[in-house]
């Protein structure tokens, strides 16, 4: 516990020393976090206006957007302020709360796929029957239930971080307080630890992986079944969008927490850590609107009503 108060603050090393590349880099996230942002208010925005897409599908979606804007603002401003500063402290509070929230939204982002998944199985698969079980309230508590269940899967080995002292060092070789570099500065046996972020990591991951393969395995056995070579490409189409960011969600995070704890590649964690939580919540809007008719259908609505606001507010004013 003497040793827990003596660090106040937490020092992260960063991308890079390097000046001109700081300058690059910070240009890069900046822009970046501010079209991610953009991106993915505009799909929130788009399926609350528009009355053809308040439907299940939109619901996660919706959702999904809101969760992606929450993943990359717990980590990319303070990188941003740091790199703007030239400073590289973080606070002890500030980095375990970094850490936690981190961890809680990417979780609730994992199990949320997989309740989209589960929707589409149910669309494809039971389309009869869709409206009765993908009820409003069926998927309020869907996405309830992502976040109650990510917080319970954080809530022991948190318990457990906190309860064990730190070491001399605060120093930590990244650009935000990830998991894994934080509990290298932790003294004493961790290997308790260890073994239950392991196993909690391991069951989250699977879980929601397997109701994702389960679902897809339904639905591919239900489209092939599908007389017509148009009604297969239509149901396969509105999974591709799916299907293409669980690949890329769910690839970077085995890639970054699936190696060995006592593997060295930290260059390579920071680069997966940038497709995780700065690429991936920039690509996901538009994954989502290039495949997608109703929503580009939708934008288009929105942008002629807003110029025809605008030529009907200009033409009075005149």
């Amino acid at each position: 516990m003497e040793n827990r108060t003596v660090i106040s603050e937490f020092i992260l090393l960063g991308f890079t020393d390097i000046q001109e590349l700081q300058i690059i880099i910070f240009t890069i996230l900046t822009i970046t976090y501010i079209l991610t942002i953009a991106g993915n208010l505009l799909i929130i925005v788009v399926t609350l206006v528009d009355s053809n897409l308040q439907t299940p599908m939109y619901f996660f979606l919706r959702n999904f957007s809101l969760l992606e804007i929450g993943f990359t603002s717990v980590v990319v401003p303070k990188a941003l302020f740091n790199m703007a500063l030239g400073s590289k402290t973080i606070s002890f509070l500030g980095c375990l709360t970094q850490s936690f929230l981190y961890f809680l939204v990417g979780t609730t982002d994992l199990l949320l796929l997989a309740a989209m998944s589960f929707d589409r199985y149910v669309a494809i698969c039971n389309p009869l029957h869709y409206n009765t079980i993908m009820n409003t309230r069926v998927c309020s508590l869907l996405v309830l239930g992502s976040w109650i269940e990510s917080f319970l899967f954080l809530i022991i080995p948190s318990l457990l971080f906190l309860w064990m002292p730190f070491c001399g060092s605060n120093v930590l070789d990244h650009f935000f307080c990830d998991g894994t570099p934080l509990r290298k500065l932790l003294c004493g046996d961790r290997r308790l630890l260890d073994m239950i972020s392991l196993i909690i990591a391991l069951f989250s991951l699977v879980s929601g992986l397997t109701v994702i393969i389960m679902s897809y395995i339904k639905i591919t056995l239900t489209v092939i079944r599908i007389p017509s070579a148009t009604g297969r490409q239509k149901a396969f189409s509105t999974c591709a969008s799916h299907l293409t960011v669980v690949s890329i969600t769910y690839g970077s995070c085995i890639f970054m927490y699936g190696k060995p704890a006592g593997s060295n590649g930290l260059d390579s964690s920071k680069s997966v850590a940038v497709l995780n939580t700065i690429v991936s919540p920039l690509l996901n809007p538009f994954i989502y609107t290039l495949r997608n008719k109703q929503v580009q259908n939708a934008l288009k609505d929105i942008v002629h009503r807003a110029w025809c606001f605008r030529w009907t507010w200009e033409s009075g004013g005149k």
